[in-house]
């Protein structure tokens, strides 16, 4: 069995650990996991670095979240860096040039189209999320409550708090042994995903009201401008709910959302319910991602954009 000392090269002395551009729950709360479980048993490593592109205020209150740089400081070189759920090279957000100069780069991840661009890989595609991936990496004697609770945030945020098809026996196993770490498990799914500001609720209602269903209603997709977003009142941060919301909709398949980036490139996240590789469909564009949630950038306005997007799905979809 594997474990993550067994990842390690020996004699290391400084760490530096990032997660994906945008991060999602599952990036923060594994490299957040990580920060902490390499300060807390690895006292022969004297300097452990977490690098973060702006976390989502909802996911601020897990340990070492606050401490992490979102910028390059003066220290550059190290031992080892470690990338955390990281499908490929180019997704590795502020800390690619530290990442490029470390001694040895390590990748850990659980993407499907990760075809290992570091040193040393440990990539499990089967697994629901990389949370899931460090929780058997670590040993469970020597996670504390606060490593359990970004492990287990990780695992949520990528599973759907256990809905999606990701989920496994072996995932169920992974959060019960968290559970009894003594987490609050309830606060940290309603903070996660029940809890909207008024903002966000008028944005998921706005996008909702915006949807136009597709192929006999087996594909349901919307999208956002950066001035529709600026009307409402809201950042970047506001719309993560609403692609999930789409895939919720009865008989569909596939749920396709288009958000403006920048002036003319779009962000497309794809989620799908029962057969759809939606990997398959970002890796057309240049994206990957999951089987059931992936993601692209496609340049265009909205509606070429949705157009581009949702035909390529339309050629996947079973009657």
């Amino acid at each position: 069995m594997t474990m993550i000392n067994d990842l390690l090269p020996e004699h290391i002395r400084t760490v530096g650990i990032a997660g994906h551009v945008n991060p999602d729950g599952d990036a923060v709360g594994s490299c957040a996991a990580l920060f902490l479980y390499l300060k807390k048993n690895r006292p022969d490593i004297t300097r452990v670095d977490l690098y973060l592109e702006a976390p989502k205020p909802e996911l601020m209150f897990l340990k070492g979240v606050p401490e992490a740089l979102t910028e390059i400081g003066a220290f550059t070189e190290y031992d080892l860096f470690i990338t955390c759920d990281v499908s490929d090279y180019e997704r590795i957000a502020v800390a690619a040039p530290l990442f490029d100069k470390a001694v040895k780069r390590l990748a850990i991840d659980h993407h499907v189209s990760n075809a290992g661009f570091a040193d040393i890989n440990y990539i499990l595609p089967d697994a629901s999320s990389c949370a899931e991936v460090l929780t058997g990496l670590f040993d469970m004697d020597l996670i504390d409550r606060d490593i359990a609770e970004a492990l287990y945030t990780g695992m949520i945020h990528d599973t759907g708090v256990f809905q999606y098809s990701n989920t496994s026996p072996v995932t169920m196993r992974c959060a019960a042994a968290l559970m009894e770490k003594g987490i609050d498990f309830s606060r940290i799914i309603d903070d996660s995903f029940n809890t909207r500001t008024f903002i966000q609720n008028r944005l998921l209602g706005y996008c909702l009201q915006k949807a136009a269903s597709l192929y006999d209603g087996r594909c349901i997709v919307s999208s956002l401008t950066l001035a529709e977003r600026d009307a409402l009142s809201a950042t970047s941060k506001d719309h993560d709910i609403v692609v999930s919301q789409l895939r919720l909709t009865e008989g569909a398949e596939a749920a396709i959302f288009a958000y403006e980036t920048e002036p003319g490139i779009f962000k497309v996240s794809l989620r799908s319910n029962l057969y759809l590789d939606v990997s398959a469909v970002a890796q057309r564009f240049g994206g990957g991602g999951h089987v059931r949630a992936s993601g692209c950038t496609v340049p265009g306005n909205a509606d070429e954009v949705l157009k581009k997007v949702s035909e390529a799905v339309g050629e996947c979809l079973k009657d």
